[in-house]
């Protein structure tokens, strides 16, 4: 678990590096470098939304860089890159209120219709070179049970909607959990 202190500063880093890739002056100073779990690796998705509906969510699933590094890089993917949205304005970022979901490692489940559950765990959909996931806040945002949260990472996935629990073999399922936090623009 992260303190609150922790949380304050990963959003300020994420706010800040968007801010920089956006050419703004509040970007422009040097922050200092990240220490003590912020400085260890970690993986975070960074979900941008305006008026509380989504504007650009990117992130990492398995820890590979600095948990600060990964949230400033993926912030500004998500401003940036998210392929469903066209790319953010200088004139957007104070119209955006920010949320991290700091990631837990990926568990694989055998049996997801009673080992998932609803506002607890994120879910993974994979098979071949398709994947597909979808955070533990996004369920009860869209008021899904178990299985409509699992036809539906399927989909996200390019997988038919049944493909958790069908095919030879049927698609790999995994859970997560993530700390989630954010602020108000």
């Amino acid at each position: 678990m992260l303190s609150e202190g922790e949380k304050a500063e990963l959003l300020k880093r994420a706010r800040h590096a968007a801010a920089r890739a956006l050419g703004l002056p509040e970007g422009r100073r040097d922050l200092p470098q990240a220490e003590g779990r912020l400085a260890e690796p970690g993986a975070a998705f960074v979900t941008w939304k305006k008026d509380g509906r989504l504007r650009g969510c990117i992130g990492s699933v398995e820890p590979w860089r600095p948990l600060s590094q990964d949230v400033e890089e993926n912030a500004v993917a998500a401003l940036l890159r998210d392929p469903r949205f066209a790319p953010a304005q200088p004139r957007d970022l104070s119209k955006l209120s920010l949320d991290v979901s700091v990631m837990t490692p990926l568990e694989e489940v055998t049996e997801p219709l009673t080992q998932i559950e609803i506002g607890v765990h994120g879910v993974v959909a994979r098979k071949g070179q398709r994947s597909g996931l979808l955070l533990p806040q996004v369920a009860p945002e869209w008021g899904w049970d178990v299985p409509t949260l699992l036809s539906q990472v399927c989909l996200k996935a390019g997988l038919p909607e049944d493909a958790w629990r069908s095919g030879h073999p049927p698609a790999t399922v995994y859970r997560f959990s993530a700390e989630v936090f954010g602020e108000s623009a």
